[in-house]
């Protein structure tokens, strides 16, 4: 289980791609937990492989869902070598 969380490492979109493409070879599959506005009980980001951060800032689940998805959509194509990325 991966856990995002406002306190959880965070990184920039070429660090993302390059972990999650680490993670996809160690993995078979990968659940994502979202945090809500007071974080995660210990107990479950204790559980989780990874904590990672989007943001700083606190963020509506809703919103972070579609973070999540376009950073996944873009670790993809930075993954594949897609133009989309440009740094």
């Amino acid at each position: 289980m991966l856990a995002l969380d406002e306190a959880g490492i965070q990184m920039n979109s070429r660090k993302f791609a390059a972990t999650l493409d680490r993670l996809r070879q160690d993995y078979d599959q990968i659940t994502v937990v979202i945090g809500g506005a007071d974080g995660l009980d210990q107990t479950l980001r204790d559980s989780a492989f990874a904590a990672w951060s989007l943001s700083a800032m606190t963020l509506p689940h809703l919103l972070v869902q579609v973070v999540l998805a376009e950073q996944l959509y873009r670790a993809w194509t930075i993954i594949n070598g897609h133009p989309y990325h440009r740094d």
